[in-house]
């Protein structure tokens, strides 16, 4: 279902968030993600004017990980910033990332790491998009995510209960992994 029709309106910015995956040949993955943000007018920054259509941000992060979502290597690129020649300068501190996972408590860990003057405002929100993104990757690939009745292993499938129709009490999951399914408690 789309979204409602919206009222006159006219573009001001925007923000384009992307997360490409790569399966190595050596058996780990990168996950390259970028965070670019444009502005449709001339405006004015410390450092001077930035004209409409150039990036304000354009700003890379890889980090490369193994199977079990362990973080083994991170790099972050500043190819476009707002104060030339002192935002770029942060990028060897995402090597800070390297022995997190993805999984447990990994923003927490994040905030730890890389918050404040730590590290860059928006490659430390753009480092939170990546556990998603790291388990939409390994869905199929790396994850098993037949689930229903031809699952015959005795683990319960990773996705349950990590989000609202995937609840272990929903129709979702009654109809898709019934083995998993629990009767909903009445209140």
């Amino acid at each position: 279902m789309p979204l409602s029709p919206p009222v006159s309106r006219s573009l001001r910015h925007t923000r384009a968030i992307t997360v490409e995956a790569y399966a190595r040949d050596d058996g780990l993955w990168d996950l390259d993600a970028s965070i670019r943000d444009v502005k449709t007018r001339d405006i004015e920054l410390g450092s001077g004017t930035r004209p409409g259509g150039m990036p304000v941000h354009d700003l890379k992060l890889r980090v490369t990980i193994d199977r079990n979502l362990t973080i083994v290597d991170a790099e972050a690129a500043s190819d476009a910033v707002p104060y030339p020649g002192f935002c770029e300068t942060i990028g060897p501190a995402y090597k800070k990332l390297v022995g997190l996972s993805l999984m447990p408590h990994f923003r927490l860990h994040l905030k730890d790491r890389l918050s404040g003057v730590l590290g860059c405002t928006h490659l430390t929100e753009l480092a939170q998009v990546l556990p998603t993104a790291a388990l939409q990757a390994y869905a199929d690939d790396v994850f098993d995510t037949r689930g229903g009745a031809e699952d015959n292993s005795a683990e319960r499938p990773f996705e349950l209960d990590r989000c609202h129709a995937l609840r272990s009490d929903g129709p979702a999951v009654a109809t898709y992994y019934p083995r998993w399914s629990i009767k909903a408690v009445s209140g």
